[in-house]
């Protein structure tokens, strides 16, 4: 297109003024370089994991500055032969390209740009985009000094570091991570010359927003190296196959830990304020990458689980399909962007439905068909006489799944929340965190923040007070009905139940653990009080004032957080010592100069010690039991020895919970709605939260030896089981409300 009057009149005065000898001495008030001699770009907020695998970014612009001597190659090249490829050659103004854009704006031939790189960063680094001539007369000189002060590597490289290429991405190594998720090394020719063919347009001529104006303008990148001599016509043909495999979801990390990374986030803006942001602030956790992965695909995959068998709820929502082919679309696209997808679960529009097959359109236009076996779950809402909120219909909005063959299924987004935590209880260092099922959807960090009644996850340290007191796991206890005075309870009289509504009679407190009989705890809780047991509580790092003085203790009433909960059974798992959960281990600012690096150091010192040692002995073998033959036994699957932990599911269940340790590993899991209410009248501690605990530990402990807690001197076996030496003799903590007929009874194998 022939170029206006006035713009023709500008480019015509300025190739004449180039041409002019006095030109360069022209005296103009040109600023200091000092912004390009002493270059500090906003490098944003990083974090990493233990390894250094990127989780998390912060800032308004996505930087990664690389220094010109790491840039590759065919980088350059694609950068140079589309924008300046006379760079090395000219001064700073290539007085040839300034009179081919004249002869192209003249003659109506393809337009042109006559600003070479040096131009262009003069440009950005000082002067407006303003298109008038005395900006493009300043933009000139500062190009000429620019020249005179810089080595042309120096230019390149200010060049490739500072200029936007679209998705909030400044430069071409954080260009590099976002569109394509590897190291500008690794990227490949056809890569290349997409990211070089960015700088014209980055906000429209961009993979994401246009893939295929991005596709025409990377050809144009490939022909003119190709011209140069800079690839074969083998690699120009190749380079035009290639998928470039570009990333369109927003996921820039390979690692899902957006929870850990704004905890970091927060951490950073507390101490630094709005300069973490801008700095080049890096952080690493403690986080063990497969292990954070593994923490986040076992809690979707159960939360999924729980959420399938539950039924389907119905569309997110329903609109009116206008009949007008580019109204319909406009509607579908706006209507998509507002469900973002859930990372593999995305959201799609129905086009047309049936009881056998629904066709639907997903967010990036492309339009696919779920037969009867993707419908199989949600077949209810595709009958006639399903209800207006259920029903399937064209205009509802649906979620889809990809099985691992390629099939579409239909899914939904779960409303049930849930965390999962993992520490190493020797050191409280953080090895996986994943605070809900999507942080985008809630950023509520249930791990961190939500205070949920633990149910029986509780009574392991109501049997640890217990030991202190002189009981064993040996120690048998009535299972049997109970009902509390109300001179007991201070209040109404009070009659717990056993979940199962299943009592045994006489038991050992090792099998009453076991099997998590409720009547069973609260006995002990009265053998040994509810005052001692609360107070016992601050040993393990728990609250007082989160729990009951009563009777109620036993059975979870209280509230704690997933994280407290994984640092008191770690109390237990390293032998009696309290931790401090900890998650960042070392910040480096932008200059690589250290500004905190954490001290490492095991538990083990006598003097920090909290509990004795053959307390943390004893309660583990219990735990251990639950593991072995009681409600979590189904861990024997994954065929270690060396697993202990307790399941709890609390009132109504509307908790579930599962937190136990394996060698230097403690981890909890739990799951419940936000807003209290009861996860399913068939649903435990044992099928919510168990299976997340179960599905992590079969990754994180693959490949490691066995633990073994070595006995402490002071406790002995027995009758069978373990009791501290000093009680031996002590036949008051041999038994718990059993009378003289129900150990008859126990003895002629009569149930009581």
């Amino acid at each position: 297109m022939i170029l206006s009057t006035r713009a023709l009149l500008n480019r015509c005065l300025l190739s004449l003024a180039l041409l002019s000898p006095a030109f360069a001495a022209t005296p103009l008030d040109l600023p200091s370089l000092d912004a390009l001699t002493d270059y500090r770009p906003k490098i944003p907020l990083r974090v990493y994991s233990s390894e250094g695998v990127l989780i998390g970014e912060f800032g308004q612009e996505r930087r990664a500055f690389i220094s010109i001597k790491d840039i590759p190659l065919v980088q350059k090249q694609a950068l140079l032969a589309i924008e300046d490829s006379r760079f090395y050659e000219h001064g700073g103004v290539d007085f040839k390209g300034v009179a081919r854009a004249l002869i192209a704006d003249l003659t109506g031939g393809l337009k042109q740009g006559a600003s070479t790189i040096t131009m262009q960063v003069a440009r950005d680094f000082f002067l407006t985009r303003e298109k008038v001539f005395s900006r493009k007369i300043t933009e000139v000189m500062l190009a000429y000094k620019i020249e005179a002060a810089l080595s042309k590597d120096q230019i390149l490289e200010l060049y490739m570091n500072q200029v936007y290429l679209g998705q909030r991405a400044y430069g071409f190594s954080a260009a590099a991570r976002i569109y394509f998720g590897k190291p500008l090394k690794d990227l490949s020719i056809g890569q290349a010359a997409m990211l070089a063919g960015l700088p014209q347009a980055p906000s429209t001529v961009n993979p994401v927003s246009n893939p295929k104006r991005a596709q025409a303008r990377q050809f144009l990148v490939l022909k003119r190296m190709h011209d140069l001599g800079y690839i074969t016509e083998a690699q120009l043909l190749q380079a035009k196959k290639e998928d470039l495999h570009v990333r369109t979801d927003g996921q820039s990390y390979s690692t899902h830990a957006q929870y850990v990374a704004e905890m970091v986030r927060i951490a950073m803006v507390a101490q630094f304020k709005e300069e973490a942001y801008t700095r080049g602030i890096s952080v690493t956790t403690t986080l063990v990458n497969a292990e954070q992965e593994a923490a986040y695909e076992a809690l979707r995959r159960n939360v999924l689980a729980y959420d399938q068998r539950h039924g389907y709820r119905g569309p997110e929502e329903q609109v009116v399909l206008p009949a007008n082919p580019l109204e319909r679309q406009k509607l579908i696209e706006a209507t998509l962007q507002q469900h973002s997808a859930s990372d593999k679960m995305l959201a799609a529009v129905v086009l047309s439905a049936a009881p056998q097959s629904v066709h639907a359109q997903l967010s990036n236009g492309d339009e696919v068909v779920l037969g009867a076996e993707g419908l199989r779950w949600a077949a209810a809402a595709l009958s006639p006489k399903a209800s207006e909120n259920l029903r399937i219909r064209p205009g509802a909005v649906i979620r889809l799944l990809q099985d691992a063959k390629g099939r579409w299924n239909i899914a939904q987004l779960p409303d049930v929340g849930a965390a999962f935590v993992a520490l190493n209880n020797q050191t409280g260092a953080y090895r996986a965190l994943v605070g809900g099922f999507d942080f985008s959807a809630s950023p509520f960090n249930h791990v961190t923040q939500a205070w949920r009644q633990p149910g029986s996850s509780m009574k392991p340290f109501i049997y640890s007070a217990a030991l202190e007191k002189g009981y064993s796991p040996a120690t048998q206890v009535n299972d049997e009905p109970l009902t509390l005075s109300a001179a007991e309870t201070g209040g109404q009289p009070w009659t717990p139940q056993n979940d199962d509504d299943v009592y045994e009679g006489a038991i050992t407190l090792r099998r009453a653990l076991a099997q998590s009989k409720n009547v069973a705890a609260v006995r002990l809780l009265r053998a040994i009080t509810p005052q001692y047991a609360h107070d016992f509580l601050p040993r393990f790092g728990l609250d007082p004032a989160k729990h009951p003085v009563n009777y109620t203790l036993a059975l979870g009433t209280g509230a704690v957080t997933p994280l407290q909960m994984a640092g008191a059974y770690s109390v237990f798992a390293n032998g009696g010592f309290q931790i401090t959960p900890y998650l960042i281990q070392k910040v480096v600012d932008g200059r690589g100069a250290i500004l905190f690096e954490a001290k490492t150091v095991a538990v083990g010192q006598e003097a920090d010690r909290v509990l004795d040692a053959r307390n943390a002995f004893v309660t583990s073998s219990l735990l251990h039991e639950v593991a072995v033959s009681g409600t979590a036994g189904s861990l024997q699957k994954l065929g270690r020895s060396d697993l202990a932990g307790k399941t709890g599911t609390s009132s109504d269940a509307v908790d579930g919970w599962f937190a136990g340790f394996s060698g230097a590993t403690t981890a909890v899991a739990w799951m419940g709605y936000d807003e209290p209410q009861s996860l399913g009248g068939r649903e435990f501690g044992a099928t919510l939260a168990l299976p997340i605990w179960n599905d992590f530990m079969a990754v994180a402990l693959k490949g490691k030896p066995m633990a073994t807690m070595a006995q402490p001197s002071g406790v002995s076996q027995v009758q069978g089981d373990w009791m501290y030496d000093e009680f031996q003799g002590n036949s008051a903590t041999r038994t718990i409300d059993l009378d003289l007929l129900d150990r008859l009874k126990e003895l002629f194998g009569a149930k009581p």
